[in-house]
C-alpha cells in the first residue's frame, strides 16, 4: 500500500521490452540501502516490483496488464517519473489508501494557473469517472489529490506549490495522458450493494425498485 505522498522525483535511465514485460531501470535519488529485491515501489501511481538494487539505482518489471492500463508503455529514457516506497504501517497517513493498481488513464483538458495554484482539468473513462466525488480523493500519477468539482467524466484539481515542486505535475501539459486510480473504499461500497441487489444492470445504478419495495419512493425525504 502507498499514501500518495511522492518521495522523490526519479528518472527513467533505459527500458528494455521483452514478450509481454518490459524492464525499467531508474536512477532514485533516495537511500535504498534498507530496500531488497521484491519490495513494491510507486512508480508513476503503478505499483511495480524490484528486480535488481543497486546504490541509486533501481530496476522494475512491468507486465503486459499494466501496460495496457497505464501510460507507462510510452515512457522514454530520460523520462521524469514519481517514486514513493511502500507504506509502513508505523507511517504517517498524509495522502489517501493507494494500491498502486491503475484504474486506467485520463487526458488531462486544461492547465490553469489559480494564483499559487495550479488547476488541472482532467477528463476520465466512465468506468474510472463513476467512483468521483467532490472533496473525495484521487491518484494522479502517483499523486494524491483531493477532487475539485466533477461533472460526468471530467473533474478538477488544484495543485500547491510545495506539490508541483516534488512531483513531476509540473510538467503537465493540455493533451497529457496521466494515470488514474479511484478511491478504494468506493470500489468495495459498489460491490458489497451490488451483492445485496442495492444496483441495477449497470455497476452504480440505483435499484429504485428496491427502495419502493421497501417503503421508500423516489422523491421521498424519509
Amino acid at each position: 500500500m502507498f499514501t500518495g505522498i511522492v518521495q522523490c522525483i526519479a528518472e527513467i535511465r533505459s527500458l528494455q521490452r521483452g514478450r509481454g514485460l518490459m524492464e525499467l531501470c531508474l536512477h532514485v535519488p533516495l537511500d535504498l540501502s534498507d530496500s531488497r529485491v521484491g519490495d513494491s515501489f510507486c512508480i508513476q501511481g503503478a505499483c511495480l516490483t524490484a528486480v535488481n538494487l543497486a546504490p541509486h539505482t533501481l530496476r522494475v518489471e512491468v507486465s503486459q496488464e499494466t501496460l495496457e492500463r497505464t501510460t507507462l508503455g510510452s515512457h522514454q529514457p530520460g523520462r521524469p517519473v514519481n517514486l514513493e516506497r511502500a507504506l509502513k504501517l508505523s507511517d504517517l497517513l498524509g495522502g489517501h489508501l493507494v494500491t498502486g493498481h491503475v484504474d486506467g488513464t485520463g487526458r488531462v483538458l486544461e492547465v490553469r494557473r489559480a494564483g499559487d495554484n495550479v488547476q488541472l482539468r482532467v477528463e476520465a473513462d466512465p468506468r474510472t469517472a463513476r467512483y468521483l466525488v467532490e472533496k473525495g480523493s484521487i491518484c494522479l500519477d502517483g499523486v494524491s489529490l483531493t477532487l475539485g468539482v466533477c461533472r460526468r467524466d471530467t473533474f478538477a484539481v488544484h495543485v500547491i506549490p510545495h506539490t508541483l515542486a516534488g512531483t513531476t505535475l509540473k510538467f503537465l501539459r493540455s493533451g497529457d495522458r496521466v494515470n488514474l486510480e479511484a478511491d478504494l473504499i468506493g470500489k468495495y461500497v459498489e460491490k458489497l450493494l451490488a451483492g445485496r441487489g442495492l444496483t441495477a444492470g449497470g455497476p452504480g445504478e440505483p435499484d429504485t425498485g428496491f427502495w419502493e419495495r421497501h417503503g421508500f419512493s423516489p422523491g421521498s425525504k424519509e
